[in-house]
């Protein structure tokens, strides 16, 4: 356990911040809600962008870059929509030292900036599908911030697609959920729920919201990312109409996907420990970090040759530190792999190599170097996403009446599944009594009892929780 660090079961919300700042992954400004995103974790935003960048093109998206201001006229176009997001809008009113005619808004999404795009170049049906994406920065002031999870000042990514018909609308919309879902336990070996969101949670101006649900080590729920199908209710609203192949005016139907800087605050919560930060090797930016102690210069070398050609990424720690301070900053900064390389181990042809997630050394001889690194990445990260799907499988709860709801919300952390009659009203007394929240639709299991707020008959399950 690493004294600079509070400890997680005590204090979990310190804990994070203490993780956070010791791993060298965030800084505050002087720009309260707003943070500094140092090299670290920066770089690990930058394997999500390389790994999730690649799989849109995959799927034949391209990337754009629309502008960062949104004139108040244009925001207003969509009622619902802006109703959404007005409390969280930032607005630059002076351009120098002149005041503005109209407001600008610093974009806290982008429909409105696709929707105005796509009306000047959609024409015809041989102008369909329009795949876009863009990588960007959004604005939205938040009251609360915490590092990751919510900031005034976001990173992340926004799809923006157009259909000819709403059958290919939707098969876009649960494709990019897929590989979202795909991403997350595959590479942050996090577990996840995915599911429709409630009517009452669904984006603003979204006709169906689909989402990413993480349970934290503490059993809160992060959404980690969210697929929507619009269907025509922005192409409407802004009048966006396209010629069919029969020569008839129709409106396009459209989606709307993102992720966000917010999944690196999930890869905290749902792997770090005591001792700091630990990332699944397939999202850690350097795999392995060596600390050579004493004169090793030459197998440190062949090492380094060993590890180039074959991709693996790594570090040196050459620093003038003691061995054991190298030691403790490498498990606080979660390289999946410490490899020691003294003097006398070199001696017996050997090296020591330390896994992140156990801590567990293990002695190999030099020549079986590669293949035990090799071996154990691949074994990390199934093991990470085993432990966390053991974990998160253990704080899902099933309830059949409204007291035993209570009972659970106040003594357990975690997911309640329970029926539910589909009323807001239900929803919001869930809320109201126990600061729980919908967070998606059970559609794949059938309901075997009535809804456990009002006692009518259910039509669905859905799961409930707390959230970041």
């Amino acid at each position: 356990m690493n004294k600079d660090i509070t400890n997680r079961d005590v204090d979990f919300a310190q804990w994070y911040t203490d993780v956070c700042q010791k791993a060298d992954l965030v800084d505050y400004s002087s720009v309260k809600g707003s943070m500094i995103i140092r090299p670290l974790g920066y770089a690990i935003w930058e394997e999500m962008v390389k790994v999730l960048d690649q799989k849109f093109k995959e799927t034949n998206h391209e990337n754009v870059q629309m502008p960062m201001f949104i004139p108040e006229s244009l925001l207003n176009k969509e009622k619902e929509h802006v109703k959404g997001f007005a409390p969280e809008v930032a607005w630059v009113t002076y351009g120098g030292n002149e005041k503005l005619d109209e407001r600008l808004c610093i974009r806290p999404t982008s429909e409105v900036l696709f929707c105005e795009h796509f009306k000047k170049i959609i024409k015809s049906y041989r102008d369909l599908p329009l795949l876009y994406n863009q990588w960007c920065t959004i604005v939205r002031w938040e009251k609360t911030t915490r590092p990751f999870l919510r900031s005034r000042e976001i990173l992340w990514q926004e799809g923006h697609t157009m259909h000819t018909t709403e059958e290919e609308a939707r098969k876009e919309t649960l494709q990019m959920l897929d590989i979202y879902k795909k991403f997350q336990e595959e590479y942050l070996a996090i577990p996840v729920i995915t599911g429709k969101k409630t009517n009452k949670e669904k984006f603003a101006g979204a006709e169906e919201t689909y989402t990413i649900e993480a349970m934290m080590y503490d059993g809160y729920a992060l959404q980690n990312g969210t697929s929507h199908y619009f269907g025509t209710h922005f192409t409407k609203a802004f009048d966006i109409l396209f010629l069919n192949k029969d020569n008839i005016l129709e409106y396009p139907y459209q989606t709307s996907w993102g992720v966000t800087t917010r999944m690196i605050g999930g890869l905290i919560m749902v792997h770090s420990d005591d001792n700091g930060l630990v990332l699944p090797p397939k999202i850690a930016p350097w795999k392995v970090i060596i600390i050579p102690i004493g004169n090793v210069d030459e197998p440190l070398k062949e090492l380094e040759n060993t590890l180039k050609e074959n991709n693996i990424t790594y570090k040196v720690d050459l620093s003038n530190k003691t061995p054991g301070f190298k030691f403790a900053e490498a498990e606080v900064k979660g390289y999946p792999l410490r490899i020691e390389l003294g003097e006398r181990d070199f001696k017996n042809k050997e090296v020591t190599i330390v896994r992140r997630d156990t801590l567990e050394k293990i002695k190999v001889s030099f020549k079986d170097t590669l293949d035990t690194i090799l071996k154990l990445l691949k074994q990390m990260q199934t093991d990470m996403f085993n432990k966390a799907l053991e974990r998160r499988n253990k704080m899902i709860y099933s309830v059949n009446t409204y007291e035993e709801l209570k009972d659970v919300a106040q003594k357990k952390a975690g997911f309640i599944k329970i029926n539910w009659c589909g009323s807001e009203e239900c929803e919001n007394k869930i809320k109201d009594d126990t600061t729980m929240k919908t967070r998606c639709l059970i559609e794949d299991e059938e309901v075997d009892n009535c809804c456990v707020v009002c006692g009518k008959k259910a039509i669905t399950k859905v799961y409930i929780g707390k959230q970041y």
